[in-house]
């Protein structure tokens, strides 16, 4: 048997799945304020649970840390990229006091400076260790970016060598890691993530202690799919609208639709998005995180405030359609009385543990490289699966049974050359202890 929860703000929900994925029962307990391995504990007690093989929990704390302010780590921000990565400073537009609350200092080095290596200058490394240096005893993370690691990320990692050996083992977030192109959205990303590597190292801990060594526990992540708690502790930026997506696929699996828009009505609010191939629809070029726009995989929403018309959900609902032909209407959450259109799924208030606890693990990699000859695609194309495919398997999923989602190419017109951005994304069922 296996159990998802759903740790939201108010309440906690559980569900409880036996054979084939047949649910077997669901709980809703009230949250412990600030605690969100207590609300799972607590969910998982009320549902009486037998010995389960695994756990899959949806976190919101991750959000909520940066919405609020709190339990965030003072991060060192590094851009690598000279004199054509100043144009924007490092943390530009953000809120006064997220910036107050993580920003230690920043600083911007010479390195790359090109869309050809010939055309690259070599990192300044003296220059990042005497910014490590300078930050000892006041950062708590730090978060490098490059402007062109997603042609080549060599310069990221060798500079965290170097903050490695000035600052010892603190936690170290590479924008590499997250992949999306923009230098803004993939920088500021990298911060939030480095920002909550104290809250993520707590919460894994916990979890593990709380639930293991007999569960294999895995937390939800914002593309729909689940990561394990070690990647969890190395990325905890990944669980950055994971509630949502989690939302969205428990409603597409209790209606059996992958192609569908999904209302989650909750006590404040109506979150519309929409599913796609039984995934969450993304939000075009990212999503706003605290404020700041960040470049991670997260479901698009239109958020509607209650009390609501009718016009302005059916507004909503509108806007997320993909096209002429109409998707069906899939109403959820524990305020979906309110709503009277639309399939109402058996146990669709418990939607978001259910997601979790029916979710694939997932991975993914894009990069862009030169490709003056087409019939070097596929092969450069399978190159990325492959990372994609070994993503999924560093993030929990079973090796043996590791499918491929996703697998495009999109010429990119406006960079000089005939330069091409791959992507791929893959999942496959957890692990097992």
């Amino acid at each position: 048997m296996k159990a998802g929860v759903d740790v939201g703000p108010t309440n906690t929900d559980a569900a409880l799945l036996g054979h084939a994925g047949a649910i077997l029962s669901t709980v809703k307990v009230a949250s412990v304020p600030g605690d969100p391995v207590a609300s799972v504990t607590a969910a998982l007690g009320r549902l009486g649970a037998p010995p389960l093989a695994q756990v899959a929990v949806g976190l919101r704390g991750a959000a909520s840390a940066v919405d609020e302010r709190r339990g965030l780590y003072k991060v060192a921000v590094l851009r690598i990229g000279g004199h054509e990565a100043q144009a924007v400073r490092p943390l530009f537009g953000w809120p006064e006091d997220l910036l107050r609350a993580v920003c230690a200092a920043t600083a911007i080095v010479d390195g790359g400076g090109g869309l050809d290596r010939e055309d690259w200058t070599p990192l300044d490394t003296v220059a990042v260790a005497r910014f490590a240096a300078g930050v000892a005893g006041r950062a708590q993370a730090v978060a490098i970016t490059g402007l062109f690691s997603p042609l080549d990320a060599e310069q990221e990692l060798e500079a965290a060598d170097i903050v490695r050996a000035e600052l010892g083992d603190l936690p170290v977030a590479l924008s590499a890691d997250l992949g999306s192109l923009g230098l803004i959205e993939r920088e500021n990303a990298t911060v939030l993530d480095a920002a909550l590597s104290g809250f993520a190292t707590d919460v894994a801990a916990r979890l593990a202690a709380a639930l293991s060594p007999v569960t294999a526990v895995h937390v939800t992540r914002g593309d729909g799919t689940l990561m394990s708690l070690e990647h969890l502790a190395r990325h905890p930026g990944l669980s950055l609208g994971s509630g949502p997506a989690s939302v969205l696929r428990g409603a597409g699996v209790l209606t059996g639709l992958e192609d569908a828009v999904v209302a989650d009505v909750g006590a404040r609010r109506v979150r519309v998005g929409a599913l796609a191939g039984g995934f969450p629809e993304e939000a075009p070029g990212g999503a706003r995180i605290g404020g700041v726009p960040v470049g991670l995989r997260i479901p698009e929403l239109i958020r509607v405030p209650r009390p609501f018309e009718p016009a302005e959900l059916a507004e909503a609902v509108d806007r997320m359609q993909p096209g002429a032909d109409r998707l069906p209407l899939v109403v959820v959450g524990g305020g979906e009385r309110a709503v009277p259109d639309g399939l109402h799924p058996v146990h669709g208030t418990a939607a978001g543990a259910i997601g979790a606890a029916t979710s694939p693990v997932g991975g993914q990699y894009e990069r862009v490289v030169r490709l003056p000859d087409r019939s070097d695609l596929p092969a450069a194309l399978e190159a990325v699966v492959e990372e994609a495919r070994a993503s999924a398997v560093r993030a929990g999923a079973d090796p043996r049974h590791v499918r491929i989602l996703e697998a495009a190419d999109t010429p990119l017109a406006y960079l000089p050359g005939p330069f091409v951005r791959l992507r791929a994304r893959a999942a496959g069922p957890p692990a097992q202890l």
